[in-house]
């Protein structure tokens, strides 16, 4: 139950809190991971939370930070963190468009699927399709016209910082 009992008073206890805290141990995190999940081994003594009652000081992040599965360990609701929200991810696992037959028929197919992240950081995917993907998008600009042959994979992920700025990445294959 962890009770005990004083005969003399302790002006204040920070010093055996402090002594408890920041021990010559090794900090590695003290997280779960699936079972058949091989976990990579990290040390944490570089990250370091600092609060102004800490001062220049810090505890080490393993108090602090936790494994939390599908979503933020933190509260990111607020407006500060629509930076987070703003990200999307566009899988256009295959996009194709070619003529067939003698009358030449234009025969279109794709798969795009896009990934977002809800108010807390929880990541889901959705059914999308090649006229949802932004302009930034590359490889299907000539899609719906006059059915040029296409074959087309890509992932993008676009966002706005949290200035509001526009950024994007594609990897084609």
């Amino acid at each position: 139950m962890g009770a005990s009992y004083e005969t003399e008073r302790h002006p204040s206890n920070v010093g055996r809190i402090f002594e408890t805290l920041f021990h010559a141990k090794d900090y590695s995190p003290h997280q779960s991971f699936l079972g058949n999940d091989v976990a990579v081994q990290t040390k944490s003594t570089s990250a370091v939370w600092r609060s102004p009652e800490t001062g220049t000081g810090g505890i080490p992040a393993d108090f602090v930070l936790r494994l939390v599965q599908d979503r933020a360990d933190i509260d990111i609701s607020g407006p500060e963190f629509n930076f987070v929200r703003s990200i999307r991810v566009f899988d256009v696992r295959y996009a194709r468009q070619h003529e067939s037959g003698r009358d030449g028929d234009c025969n279109r197919s794709a798969t795009v699927v896009l990934g977002t992240y809800g108010t807390q950081g929880d990541f889901a995917w959705q059914r999308s399709s090649v006229t949802a993907l932004p302009s930034a998008h590359v490889g299907l600009e000539r899609w719906g016209e006059h059915c040029p042959g296409i074959y087309h994979r890509s992932v993008f992920v676009d966002w706005r910082d949290y200035e509001g700025n526009y950024g994007f990445e594609q990897v084609n294959y």
